[in-house]
């Protein structure tokens, strides 16, 4: 499929779905889609086979030739604004998998493909001229029964050719009517050994995705490496003066954690919607790219570039009206990078309860090195804590606290039983560790009392 443009794109997907541009008539069009429900397929089976290239569209962005778009896109740096970029994909992304689904026979699609994930993007190229024409590609690369990876390349036109600028993999899924349940979705079969190589790609990506999943903080204590970072961090912060764990310094050309933060609030408004009437999932990644990128640049003193873009979560979707709060957070720091999280999140205004609906990382770079970024609590040690690679860093599973984390297995007194002695800070809970030999165990890990300190405590000999 060609497109000329982004805007016959998105005219494309309404007319696809049966969306009404006018929010007053939303209501109706969600009724009318939920008559769609008895066309979905029962087993995948059913479905006729796809080939890769029934997905391939090429979309152009005339920013060299159209000036009253371009303005849309130009940042205040007389650049591209990246932002705009991740909705065009989100897009792109949600279009090839309606290709690979389509049915002829069909008028509207009774699928509802939403945003999964967004596993990578990567940067070919730092600089974006605002000023020649864009060219996006894709197609479906991976198919499983409910879910459709879609690989994405963008390039520009620039000194008589095109050049590569982005690759992006997007995870997508397919819903019922009524974005209730699973759906399946048309089986993939790979012609030749590239097609071949792209699928198995995507199975490794699956597989990956799920190692990372049963390796969260959440389900598994760190690994010894990750505890020796830990710890190393900890050391690093004390203060060599003084014996106490709760004396804490930070080090030379260092920033605390907890001031390399900055928020955001969002009201979701209509405008912003999709062709299901919920937000946009492009929109919430402008606003968290924007952020983050906020953030990377008050912390580093200068402008930085984007260089990737790793596990974009989208867990919840977000409902018109909705109070979108935002936070971004240095997560750690290595010469003149800045690695970036940002966390999203739903108030309910009435019930004051906070739903998390987004997690996003942002890999960025700087023309000079950057302070190194020390954590304060346990939390940030292990968001600071850098796998092989940022897609699989832990900052994304790390809980509020670390007594939270041991709950389940803390006693409730410290003779024996103890959920109360669960020190609030990494130096309180080595106050807490008994040493090997009773005799020698450290005044400054003595607890206030002896006596019932250690009556069914073993200790190791």
């Amino acid at each position: 499929m060609f497109c000329s443009e982004l805007s016959i794109m998105r005219n494309r997907l309404r007319e696809i779905v049966g969306a009404s541009t006018n929010w007053r008539d939303h209501q109706q069009a969600l009724a009318d889609r939920l008559s769609l429900s008895n066309q979905l397929a029962g087993s995948q089976d059913e479905l006729p086979v796809r080939r890769m290239k029934d997905s391939y569209i090429e979309v152009h962005l005339p920013l060299g030739t159209d000036p009253t778009l371009r303005e849309k896109y130009l940042n205040y740096h007389k650049g591209v604004r990246f932002g705009r970029i991740l909705e065009d994909l989100d897009s792109l992304a949600v279009l090839i998998c309606y290709s690979h689904t389509h049915n002829k026979a069909l008028q509207r699609s009774p699928l509802s493909i939403v945003t999964a994930l967004v596993d990578k993007i990567d940067m070919r190229k730092q600089v974006i001229h605002p000023d020649c024409d864009i060219k996006f590609t894709g197609h479906v690369t991976w198919v499983g029964k409910t879910s459709i990876e879609a690989k994405m390349h963008m390039s520009q036109y620039h000194d008589g050719a095109y050049t590569p600028v982005l690759d992006a993999t997007f995870v997508m899924v397919a819903r019922d009517p009524e974005n209730k349940r699973a759906a399946f979705v048309n089986p993939l079969k790979p012609e030749g050994p590239e097609e071949e190589e792209l699928f198995q790609q995507g199975e490794i990506n699956k597989m990956r995705r799920i190692e990372l999943s049963t390796a969260s903080l959440l389900k598994v204590a760190p690994t010894a490496e990750e505890r020796k970072i830990v710890h190393s961090l900890f050391l690093n912060t004390l203060d060599t003066k003084t014996v106490s764990f709760r004396s804490r310094v930070l080090p030379p050309n260092s920033v605390w954690m907890e001031d390399a933060k900055v928020k955001g609030l969002e009201i979701c408004h209509p405008q912003e919607r999709n062709i299901f009437n919920r937000i946009f999932g492009g929109f919430l990644m402008r606003k968290a790219y924007e952020l983050g990128w906020a953030n990377a640049c008050a912390y580093g003193g200068c402008r930085p570039n984007l260089i990737a873009v790793d596990d974009i979560l989208f867990q919840k979707p977000v409902e018109i009206g909705s109070l979108l709060l935002l936070s971004s957070q240095v997560c750690y720091t290595e010469g003149n990078y800045i690695q970036v999280r940002v966390h999203t999140e739903v108030l309910d205004p009435l019930t004051r309860h906070h739903n998390t609906t987004n997690v996003f990382h942002f890999t960025f770079v700087t023309d000079k090195d950057v302070p190194n970024i020390v954590p304060q609590s346990y939390g940030g040690r292990t968001s600071n804590v850098v796998p092989q690679s940022y897609g699989g860093r832990t900052s994304n599973v790390v809980p509020q606290s670390y007594g939270g984390r041991t709950s389940n297995v803390v006693p409730q007194s410290y003779g024996g039983r103890t959920s109360n002695v669960v020190p609030q800070s990494y130096g309180g809970r080595t106050s807490n560790v008994v040493p090997q030999s009773y005799g020698g165990r450290t005044s400054n890990v003595v607890p206030q009392s002896c006596g019932g300190r250690t009556s069914n405590v073993v200790l190791r000999r």
